[in-house]
C-alpha cells in the first residue's frame, strides 16, 4: 500500500505538469489556400449633410462573398456608421472587384468581411 501512495504522489507532479501546457496555441496548417485580394475600388460618394455630423473618422465593416470571379456578393452591414453612410458604403462596395479566393489553384466563393473607413474631411 505504501508503494502506491508513494507512486501516485510522485506521478501526480508528472501529471499536472503535463496538463498545464494547454496556454500553447494552437496552429492550424492550410496548404494552398489564398483569400480574395481587393483589385478595384470605387469612392465612397456620401451627401455632405451627413458626413458632416461625424465627430473623427469612422469604420464600416461589410459583410460580403466574394464569388469565383471577384465580385461581392449578399452584401450586408456588420458594423453601421449611419443609415445614409451605410448605404452610400454598400453602392461604392458593389462596384469592387478582388482576385478571387484560391484552395489548391481553383477559384471559389470566399466569405468576406471589409473595412472601409471614412475620413471626416471636416476636423
Amino acid at each position: 500500500m505504501r508503494k502506491l501512495i508513494v507512486a501516485i504522489l510522485s506521478l501526480s507532479s508528472f501529471m499536472l505538469h503535463a496538463q498545464s501546457n494547454t496556454s500553447a496555441p494552437i496552429k492550424r496548417v492550410s496548404t494552398g489556400v489564398i483569400a480574395p485580394k481587393l483589385i478595384y475600388k470605387v469612392d465612397v460618394v456620401a451627401d455632405p449633410s451627413t458626413t458632416r455630423m461625424l465627430q473623427n473618422d469612422t469604420t464600416v465593416v461589410v459583410g460580403m462573398i466574394v464569388d469565383k470571379t471577384g465580385k461581392p456578393e449578399d452584401l450586408k452591414i456588420v458594423r453601421s456608421a449611419g443609415t445614409g453612410i451605410d448605404a452610400s458604403v454598400l453602392s461604392a462596395v458593389s462596384q469592387y472587384r478582388f482576385t478571387p479566393g484560391m484552395v489548391s489553384n481553383q477559384p471559389i466563393a470566399t466569405p468576406l468581411n471589409l473595412e472601409v473607413v471614412i475620413a471626416n474631411e471636416n476636423r
